[in-house]
């Protein structure tokens, strides 16, 4: 890796979602309240699922790191993109985009696997509740959270490198909201083959092998919920199941639409709209659709509640 290759651009300079003047404000509003509710929402579970005892179960625990990491992907992404378009210049530093690329794909690729580490944990308790708690073991489970955690960071170091290897000089627009490996590569003067190559086996490994374990647990999910007597019990596993898989689908699909097509066929304009999708939607209703629909989660929120106003009312009565 030649050290020229890190001088000849010392900042790019992101168009952002739209560069029509008249949708700026708009989109800055609209983009505060996707960001504030997407804040609240994970704020939210990973407290329940952190300081509430009825909740320290393995799917709590799954559900809190996906939190974690839906959290820190909003963050990485949402306050620079807010800033641009807000501010005409819409400048990044050159470490800055490589820092914002590299902590984009450590929270990307580990929402794949905790997706499918969650359709295990959703097979198990489904298929073999008697026997969950000893399968999905305190041990198993902080086993599983490490190796994401830890195959995630290491994926993106690698793809990050590899992306942030090739020389910029010829142009530093980036024709994105947020410095991402495709627009990136598009702005290179030189032979971008290794780093595409290195992009394209990453999120294809990653993609594939994490569907393929989200379809084999899924379908066994559905063998067991079929094997349900109770109508009601089938109807209430169902539901749970669908509103999972709608949200698993979107996310996949729009990372396949996006990562696992080759370079000639890129809509830069159309990756971007899809790139809001899982950057700033999904992180946003995932707390809706895995936790605030769980009368479980609901519960432990209002107990939450009632504690924080009594344990509140408490402290003004003794300054009284």
């Amino acid at each position: 890796m030649a050290r020229g290759n890190f001088m000849w651009v010392s900042e790019f300079i992101l168009t952002g979602v739209s560069e029509h003047p008249d949708l700026q404000l708009p989109l800055f509003f609209v983009f505060l309240v996707i960001c504030g509710l997407t804040a609240a929402g994970n704020l939210i579970i990973i407290t329940l699922t952190s300081v509430d005892p009825r909740l320290q179960i393995p799917m709590y625990f799954f559900l809190r790191h996906l939190a974690i990491i839906n959290l820190g992907n909003s963050t990485v992404i949402a306050p620079k993109m807010l800033t641009n378009v807000l501010v005409k210049g819409h400048t990044t530093s050159y470490y800055e985009c490589a820092t914002q690329v590299g902590g984009f794909l450590v929270f990307i690729v580990a929402e794949v696997f905790m997706l499918a580490v969650m359709a295990y944990d959703h097979n198990v308790a489904i298929g073999n509740p008697l026997l969950y708690m000893v399968v999905v073991s305190r041990r198993i489970c902080l086993l599983l959270d490490s190796l994401t955690y830890f195959y995630s960071f290491s994926t993106s170091v690698v793809t990050s490198s590899s992306v942030f290897s090739v020389a910029y000089f010829s142009s530093n627009v980036i024709n994105h909201f947020c410095c991402d490996t495709a627009p990136l590569l598009a702005l290179s003067c030189s032979d971008t083959s290794f780093p595409e190559t290195v992009v394209f086996i990453s999120a294809a490994t990653n993609l594939v092998s994490s569907i393929v374990i989200v379809v084999v647990f899924y379908f066994n999910i559905v063998l067991s919920i079929l094997r349900i007597c109770s109508t009601e019990g089938r109807k209430k596993a169902f539901s749970n199941c669908v509103s999972h898989m709608m949200a698993v689908l979107v996310f996949y699909g729009t990372l396949l639409f996006i990562y696992l097509q080759p370079r000639t066929n890129h809509s830069l304009d159309t990756e971007k709209m899809a790139s809001v999708i899982y950057t700033l939607l999904i992180p946003m209703l995932n707390p809706m659709i895995y936790s605030l629909r769980n009368k479980d989660v609901k519960a432990a929120l209002k107990r939450f509640m009632t504690n924080s106003c009594c344990s509140f009312r408490s402290m003004y009565l003794t300054t009284l």
